[in-house]
């Protein structure tokens, strides 16, 4: 599908989707859980859903309700999780022949559906489309075998993937690019046997604050671990048992960021409903990078009858800018995901604009460094690639030869929405391929912002 975007000024009251981070972790939570969990205003989208799939396979039953007609408002899960604290998982997952998971596009839900699925005795393969297919799973198989997993995979530890346990504990060395590693692991490890113990060293570990929001949930279920301040060991007991849970997800600031830079790179004002500022989601830092760049970024309290919805928060924030954006030096190691959306609005700032500290950014559904320099490159925009770095050589794009730019969302959602913020600042229409990508995260992105799509 490709997006034909008119410049235009982007401004709107705008519902944030529920968060896919957590979405995907009360799934996985839901499921390995002994009863029944109700997951109100759950993000509905390709990655979510290839996690319903997965869940469904390692045996736990869902289902939706659906008071609106429009989409599930809530999903209903019933786990396989043992009857008690210290019982054992492993015999829980259904017997027969070898499951097979389609993780699709979704990288979240192929870590740490591996680390669950490595609890039972039953062999489970996992597989992805081709870009999931190119992502590295290899430090959390070795750290994976070093626990008594039994491990096969691709060249490079890439999909096509198979675990099959019992889980055994033992001390193992996990190197972390992504945090998910390290995520899957601390899901999982607590419902190893009783008298199991995972340790576990992390020489490297970059998105901190998605280790800081799984923690919080061995914490909200009262799960025992011991760790180091700078999150460089944690130790985690077997025998314990996820708890079954009910309550609304709340809004994600990772998708939070597109519709702002659609506002403050075309010069216009969004109020963004949904968002929890005491969320432990670190993309809200996003709003933060704006306000050094010379926005305005307002939190307000809600209107009650908004609070009062499933999902819905006690806070709204409005994004604007008034005058002219200042280009600065921001660390994306902990977040990222953010790198897209940032290089877009850097494009419009006075001066350089560096993106540091973000080789991890090129470990995602693609080389997000290398593609968006490539993007923007496009527009008439300068770029200067390093290794783990992006800077943005400010002053807006360049009108195109053709009378209108053709770009490439590469298959990654969050490539192809930053492009299209980055269009409606532009001289001329433009064309962006592979639209449909934005489904992956926040359906309905490109027909909030107008585009035509064809």
């Amino acid at each position: 599908m490709t997006a034909v975007i008119t410049p235009r000024c982007f401004t709107g009251l705008i519902q944030i989707p529920s968060s896919k981070s957590h979405t995907i972790r009360r799934l996985l939570i839901a499921s390995l859980a002994n009863g029944v969990s109700e997951i109100e205003n759950p993000l509905d989208s390709q990655d979510t859903r290839s996690c319903v799939s997965v869940c469904r396979a390692l045996g736990a039953e869902i289902t939706e309700e659906n008071e609106t007609g429009e989409k599930p408002v809530r999903w209903i899960v019933r786990g396989i999780g043992p009857g008690r604290a210290g019982a054992s998982i492993q015999k829980s997952f259904p017997a027969g022949e070898p499951k097979r998971c389609d993780v699709g596009n979704s990288g979240t839900t192929l870590f740490l559906g591996l680390a669950a699925a490595a609890l039972g005795e039953e062999p489970v393969e996992f597989d992805g489309d081709n870009q999931v297919r190119s992502r590295s799973a290899g430090p959390l198989l070795e750290a994976l075998a070093g626990l008594g997993i039994n491990v096969k995979s691709g060249p490079n530890g890439c999909a096509p993937i198979a675990v099959q346990g019992p889980w055994k504990g033992g001390r193992v060395n996990l190197s972390c690019p992504t945090s998910q590693y390290l995520s899957a692991l601390l899901l999982a490890a607590p419902m190893a046997p009783e008298g199991v113990v995972t340790e576990i060293d992390i020489p490297l570990l970059n998105e901190k604050p998605y280790i800081e929001m799984t923690l919080s949930y061995l914490g909200s279920h009262g799960i025992p671990y011991k760790a180091k301040m700078d999150f460089s060991y944690f130790k985690i007991p077997g025998g314990s048992a996820w708890k079954p849970s009910a309550g609304p997800v709340p809004a994600d600031f990772s998708s939070a960021a597109f519709p702002a830079a659609a506002a403050i790179i075309s010069g216009g004002c969004v109020t963004l409903m949904g968002l929890d500022p005491s969320d432990t989601q670190g993309d809200k830092a996003f709003f933060s990078f704006l306000e050094k760049m010379g926005c305005s970024v307002l939190w307000e309290q809600a209107p009650a009858d908004f609070a009062a919805k499933p999902g819905g928060s006690c806070s709204k924030l409005t994004v604007s800018r008034q005058g002219p954006l200042v280009g600065g030096t921001f660390d994306l190691n902990a977040t990222p995901d953010l790198l897209p959306a940032m290089a877009a609005i850097a494009c419009f700032a006075h001066g350089d604009t560096a993106l540091v500290n973000a080789a991890n950014a090129r470990i995602k559904e693609t080389d997000r460094i290398a593609v968006m320099a490539e993007e923007l490159g496009k527009m008439g925009v300068k770029t200067t690639e390093h290794p783990d770095a992006l800077v943005i050589h400010g002053g807006g794009p360049k009108k195109g030869e053709s009378g209108k730019f053709r770009l490439d969302g590469h298959s990654d959602h969050r490539v192809a929405m930053a492009l299209a913020c980055a269009a409606l600042g532009c001289p001329e229409p433009v064309e962006i391929a592979g639209a449909e990508t934005a489904a992956i995260t926040y359906p309905g992105f490109m027909e909030t912002l107008g585009a035509d799509l064809v």
